[in-house]
């Protein structure tokens, strides 16, 4: 039976209440002092004796309440923590500040297959140094690798001041996890691909199709397209949704680091080296998905070692003579023809076909038709509570502009045009001045020979319906898109020798 006593708190109340216990021969099994409360644990105690022994507690000035409780407070935290680090899925040990085991939560003790407490940290893990570094700072290190049965893990050290440390082990896909969790600040799978153009929707359907083959994605495309959120969207479509998702611009770094960056290093690799060693993108999105980005220009070294990867899931660290086998799936996007490449002797062949087994083609923005004004209306919402504006939109006189544009940078350049238009504008409402393509269509018809303004009108009508025929296949949808007659734009279809029935 366990009993709550709450006193005032006077000088000498709690040595009067030890007293009083101290004269009755019961078998405690804890007493927890925290004035004005005393919690006491007696297990044989009767309900005839706890009355009287209520009455003597009574008896005492200054004690107020004794009541039956079902658990002393250090009891409860105790269960209340050992729930805690049952519930955790990563292995969690304290320290104590000599490096020996205090406590280790199950999932801990199924890694090592024993209950380590009261073992030093050098019996379970196979690094001789980890326990002395461990104290030397403080338990003040940044994550590292460790091994623990074979296993490699990352191991993060919280000191606890004077008392130790809590040392927690991550698989190598759980940083994964964390890494790809930062990136997920934009819509999931294809609702992030704004458009309704025919050109967007058959991507979409093809997308959906190959999202959920678990094989090498190769997505093709002009720059700026949005091939990455392709290959998110596909990801987020694929059994593999809830592992990482981490990508690798193979462009953007020399081939030393691309290759330590994908395939990770050893332990002292190379001068400089993060101690330890470092783990790759292929490990830290085990499986998972990676997505290298501009594949074309990855160097003949690295497309022999990807090479080997997509063949057998095997590689060795940059330094390391250990074999790696994950389980991952490789989207790949290059802006070039990589067909072209390998007929030229620059992209490996072999590679290519490893790479090709499924494929996409992002359709450029000059083919989306109507998609232009749908992403710089959304793009303009977007930007306008980016920089905590008002919100302003497009006056109809840009239409024309947006439309006919080439967009050699496609969706991000669209995006660029529409930021600096929010930022400097400052009337609710966005003018044709205002763009950056105005002074972009006036230069390229500069560039050109024009022998009149009806000749430099007709050509940008031209390009105009050319573009919007493609999303309104007929003269009647074609003037209900642009608020003409019927008969207007059947004559200039004529005219300019636009397909479709006029």
């Amino acid at each position: 039976m366990r009993i709550h006593v709450t006193f005032i708190d006077r000088v000498g109340i709690t040595q009067e209440v030890l007293a009083l216990l101290g004269r009755r021969s019961f078998n405690l099994d804890a007493v927890e002092m925290t004035p004005p409360n005393v919690y006491i644990d007696a297990p044989a105690l009767e309900a005839d004796v706890l009355e009287e022994l209520r009455e003597a507690f009574l008896g005492v000035q200054g004690v107020q309440t004794v009541t039956v409780v079902d658990m002393l407070p250090g009891q409860r935290r105790h269960l209340q923590l050992d729930a805690l680090l049952a519930a955790s899925t990563d292995p969690v040990l304290a320290v104590d500040d000599r490096g020996h085991v205090l406590l280790a939560n199950p999932a801990l003790i199924a890694l090592c297959g024993r209950e380590p407490a009261g073992e030093p940290l050098t019996a379970l893990f196979d690094d001789p140094t980890l326990q002395s570094t461990l104290i030397e700072h403080g338990y003040r290190l940044p994550m590292r690798e460790v091994t623990l049965g074979g296993q490699s893990l990352l191991l993060d050290a919280t000191p606890i001041t004077d008392a130790g440390a809590l040392l927690t082990l991550y698989q190598p896909n759980r940083i994964g996890e964390r890494l790809s969790a930062l990136h997920h600040d934009h819509a999931e799978g294809f609702d992030a691909l704004l458009g309704e153009s025919p050109a967007i929707c058959t991507l979409k359907v093809r997308a959906q199709r190959v999202a959920a083959l678990d094989a090498p994605l190769l997505i093709q495309g002009e720059t700026g397209t949005g091939k990455e959120l392709v290959a998110r969207a596909c990801h987020a479509l694929s059994a593999r949704r809830d592992s990482p998702f981490l990508a690798l611009n193979c462009a953007a770094l020399p081939e030393s680091l691309a290759e330590s960056e994908l395939f990770g290093y050893a332990a002292g690799a190379f001068t400089g080296a993060q101690r330890g060693g470092k783990l790759g993108l292929l490990e830290l999105a085990d499986q998972g998905t990676v997505f290298l980005d501009e594949v074309g220009e990855m160097s003949p070294y690295l497309q022999a070692k990807l090479l080997r990867f997509l063949s057998d899931g095997c590689f060795r660290r940059v330094g390391g003579d250990r074999e790696v086998k994950v389980n991952v799936r490789v989207l790949s996007a290059t802006h070039r023809d990589l067909e072209k490449m390998v007929a030229e002797g620059n992209f490996r062949e072999d590679l290519f076909y490893r790479l090709n087994v499924l494929n996409l083609q992002v359709p450029p923005l000059r083919e989306r038709g109507q998609d232009i004004l749908l992403m710089a209306r959304h793009f303009m919402q977007q930007a306008c509570a980016q920089i905590q504006r008002a919100p302003c939109r497009l006056a109809p006189g840009t239409y024309p502009a947006l439309l006919g544009n080439r967009w050699p940078g496609n969706v991000r350049q669209l995006q660029n045009v529409i930021f600096r238009a929010a930022a400097i504008c400052e009337n609710p409402q966005v003018e044709i001045e205002d763009l950056d393509i105005a002074r972009t269509a006036v230069a390229r018809q500069n560039d050109t020979e024009v022998e009149s303004l009806e000749q430099a009108v007709e050509e940008f009508e031209k390009r105009l319906l050319e573009q919007l025929y493609r999303s309104y296949p007929s003269s009647r949808l074609l003037a209900a898109r642009l608020q003409s007659s019927h008969s207007a734009i059947a004559i200039r279809l004529r005219k300019y020798g636009i397909p479709g029935k006029a």
